[in-house]
């Protein structure tokens, strides 16, 4: 795929990554951790490179473009057929057309770009994020933060060897409701909290089955279609201009198919980590940040399964989780992907239980309370004082909610800027991977939060990073 002459062929891919891989290395080993040389002012350009502008990646564009100050340079991605809308939305907003670029590494050896975002499938973010701390750009990467529990520690790893700020994608923590919300719940709110629940319950369409290839005439009729009715064929003309064998990068090597490429990546765990780990990971944060917990649970059991369709997906599209913590607090997370009503009005957010009361947060950080036997309504989001809500705000948000902050920090160059800094978002992470183990293995675990191991557990510790690497893209040891 993507045989055109201009791009390059795997041989040349693997010398160059190679070779640049070892300039960067050399460089830290010479001058030690630092900040890129251009040091920021309150007020400077940040120029911004954005990697993966599919779906999630059209938002980065559009919440990053329109921050004052900020520059977008380059568009990357391994799909070529994506530039061009992107570039005429670009030019249309913000005035200006950008470099376009498939090969990642060429946006870290630009020493014009100071930061780069990636919304790239899972299985590509810690990577992607290594060779950018590497080459001293300060990285903003999508949830969950990594594909695996160890691939997120050398993460942090990475990010704190070369001095570089890695933000964490979990919106919540730089929104002033769920920020009251949460300091309402820390100063005992609602009593006692000896119980949080995450709602994950989001209807999910049949992905069905298709053979492996681009697909051929005709096939259009094994399409499944999802709440708009519109899902793309990848014919071999799209397909040419796909730069596959990098798409797959470090996972195993398989053959093209529709399941395993946009989107439907997230139901294979190859790739994603189903919807536990891919709309839960907003919820699990927001869990762990209510119920105050910095620890990791010690005992966590998972079951489910996939249900009513047949189809290519190998994760569970309904899962029940309980982890329990050292202190006896419980944490139930719900993955729901078939049809579910509400929990109260929550389809998608948390609950929180304490002595007193309980508190519903929705997705958009909209909160209530009810307390006592009746349960009579309380403080929320609609009622908190505005001067209080606007106190909340930490030192460094800036405009632009949670990108704004993470531009903020670039400038200031400080990490408590930072509203999730990697090592916040990678502990909020961990908690759907720790599901997902408990899931594959079909029985409870016991962690070691502090070693992030299993305790005399080598089948599960099997399950805490990828077994191979494919070369040339290989996440290494960072410790």
């Amino acid at each position: 795929m993507a045989q055109e002459e201009k791009n390059l062929t795997r041989r040349e891919f693997v010398k160059r990554t190679s070779q640049t891989t070892a300039t960067i290395a050399a460089a830290s080993a010479i001058t030690g951790p630092f900040f890129p040389g251009k040091v920021l002012g309150a007020n400077d350009q940040v120029t911004i490179a954005h990697i993966g502008i599919r779906g999630q990646g059209g938002s980065h564009i559009d919440g990053f473009g329109k921050i004052p100050g900020v520059k977008i340079k380059t568009i990357c991605d391994v799909d070529e057929n994506l530039f061009p809308a992107r570039l005429k939305a670009i030019q249309e907003r913000f005035g200006y057309t950008p470099n376009t670029e498939w090969n990642m590494q060429e946006v870290f050896s630009d020493k014009d770009i100071d930061a780069v975002t990636f919304a790239t499938p899972n299985h590509w973010h810690a990577l992607g994020t290594i060779w950018a701390c590497q080459a001293k750009k300060h990285v903003y990467v999508e949830k969950p933060s990594c594909w695996s529990i160890w691939e997120g520690r050398q993460m942090v790893y990475a990010a704190r060897a070369n001095n570089v700020l890695v933000q964490v994608g979990f919106q919540n923590r730089s929104r002033k409701n769920t920020m009251a919300a949460i300091k309402f719940l820390n100063e005992g709110g609602i009593g006692k909290v000896y119980m949080g629940r995450g709602l994950c319950y989001k209807p999910r369409w049949d992905i069905g089955r298709y053979p492996d290839g681009p697909m051929q005439p005709g096939e259009e009729f094994y399409l499944r279609t999802n709440k708009d009715g519109k899902m793309p064929t990848y014919t071999q003309e799209y397909c040419d201009k796909v730069h596959y064998d990098m798409w797959i990068g470090p996972a195993r090597y398989r053959p093209f198919n529709r399941n395993r490429f946009h989107y439907n990546w997230h139901w294979d765990f190859e790739y994603g980590n189903g919807d536990t780990g891919n709309q839960g990971p907003h919820q699990f944060d927001v869990g762990r940040w209510g119920l105050n917990k910095e620890e990791y649970p010690v005992k966590i059991r998972s079951m489910g399964g996939y249900y009513i369709f047949d189809s290519q997906q190998n994760t569970p599209n309904t899962q029940t989780t309980i982890f329990e913590y050292a202190d006896g607090t419980i944490f139930e997370f719900g993955t729901r992907g078939l049809f579910t009503p509400a929990d109260g009005k929550i389809s998608i957010g948390n609950i929180f239980y304490g002595s007193d009361g309980w508190l519903e947060i929705d997705a958009g950080g909209n909160w209530k309370t009810y307390f006592g036997y009746r349960g009579e309504p309380g403080p929320n989001s609609d009622n908190i004082e505005e001067e209080e809500s606007d106190a909340l705000v930490t030192v460094g948000t800036g405009t632009g909610g949670h990108y704004g902050n993470f531009i903020a920090a670039v400038r200031s160059g400080k990490q408590e800027d930072l509203n999730c800094d990697i090592e916040v978002g990678h502990r909020s992470s961990v908690l759907p991977h720790l599901g997902n183990i408990s899931y594959m293995l079909g029985r409870e675990v016991i962690f070691d939060g502090k070693k992030e191991k299993f305790v005399d557990d080598p089948d599960a510790d099997k399950l805490l990073r990828r077994e191979t690497y494919r070369e040339p893209y290989v996440v290494s040891d960072m410790s």
